[in-house]
């Protein structure tokens, strides 16, 4: 390989980015690397002559990252090798419809990596010479550069801003809810971080992961239409007083919908559902079964456990023992099976949740679970 060419390592593990690094440097090329998508996308525009993209990373994944590349009609013919550790026929299939080149396993082998990066740079060579006349000075070139890169990294800076003010909005949205409840925001991140682990082990994407955990926060955002009356009351509810309380379900997805916020859809979704059962019993519609969004069905089983484990103005809290007896009893009933089967299946990763963002152990006392205020 004659020509120096700048390659763009996107992984979120730094051991990775530095292993792949050094092996480019051995070839002779230079490499640029990113720790997630959106400096992915930052980045691609410095000049980048082949992409080496993880699958598995927060907020975006390589398949979505890909996509995006692709979007941009000048980024149509980058070569890109999907670095991943899955190796079955769907994943590869998934990656070459996004817009993959090729594959290259981990753990990553020196020689193989030589092999199909120049395989495709050659390429990119040929059609570089159709595309464009090579008329730029070198010094003109790094300047450029070097230029291009502090504007970009003031960029990605500006939207991680921005992207983590957002989150942080609808975060405190939740929370505003939630404290009219005597909630804390310690609630909002166990019962979120719940349904995340469980989002995982339904074998949901990271960036379904990543949705699920921001969204499920907005699960009682409709709380805050509730007379303080009701969602205060420290004694069981009369009829009329819990038909107005069920409403929060429907004044919550009311506040949210007609978003394009891909987190604010999924809030409005689980938001209206998250009380649905799963014999039909439920509320607000009585959606029954796989009728229930999979987002209700996984943040019932979520806030349930909550809602038994810690105080409420109008009970006291159970041990997870208790808890757990519930959640089974309520299996093919109240849950969806699979999400109960799941839950057990990650019980160590759901008391490790609970712990981080525990308040104090607190007695239990009998409460009516018909009218539970979850």
């Amino acid at each position: 390989m004659i020509d120096k060419k700048r390659i763009l390592i996107v992984d979120d593990d730094e051991q990775i980015r530095m292993i792949l690094g050094e092996f480019l440097t051995m070839q002779g090329n230079e490499f640029e690397t990113a720790s997630d998508g959106l400096e992915a996308l930052a980045k691609v525009k410095l000049d980048i002559d082949l992409v080496l993209m993880d699958v598995n990373m927060p907020n975006m994944d390589g398949y979505e990252v890909i996509r995006r590349i692709r979007s941009e009609p000048e980024y149509r013919d980058l070569p890109i090798i999907m670095v991943t550790a899955m190796a079955s026929r769907e994943d590869r299939l998934r990656a070459v419809r996004a817009g993959a080149n090729d594959f290259i396993a981990k753990p990553i082998d020196q020689t193989e990596l030589e092999v199909r990066t120049m395989s495709l740079l050659r390429m990119k060579d040929i059609q570089d010479t159709i595309k464009r006349h090579k008329s730029e000075l070198e010094d003109k070139v790094q300047q450029r550069t070097a230029a291009l890169r502090k504007s970009l990294d003031e960029m990605v800076d500006a939207q991680r801003k921005t992207y983590d003010a957002y989150l942080d909005t609808i975060r405190r949205l939740a929370i505003a809810a939630e404290y009219r409840d005597e909630g804390t925001a310690a609630h909002i991140m166990r019962m979120s971080n719940y349904a995340a682990v469980l989002a995982k082990g339904l074998n949901f994407s990271p960036g379904q992961i990543e949705i699920v955990l921001q969204a499920s926060p907005m699960h009682d955002v409709g709380k805050i239409g509730i007379p303080d009356g009701i969602l205060l009351k420290k004694g069981s509810l009369e009829d009329k007083e819990w038909e107005i309380m069920r409403q929060h379900t429907i004044i919550g997805s009311r506040i949210l919908q007609e978003s394009r916020s891909d987190f604010l859809k999924a809030g409005e979704e689980i938001a209206a559902t998250h009380h649905e059962k799963w014999d039909g019993s439920g509320y607000p519609k009585g959606l029954k079964g796989e009728n229930i969004p999979r987002l209700g069905r996984i943040c019932a089983v979520a806030d349930v456990f909550d809602a038994l484990t810690t105080k409420r103005p109008y009970k006291e809290a159970f041990s997870n023992e208790e808890a757990f007896d519930i959640i089974k009893k309520g299996r093919e009933t109240h849950f969806d099976p699979e999400v109960v089967d799941v839950f057990f299946d990650k019980i160590a990763e759901i008391e490790t949740v609970q712990d981080k963002y525990h308040e104090g152990s607190i007695e239990m006392e009998t409460i009516d679970f018909d009218r539970l205020r979850y």
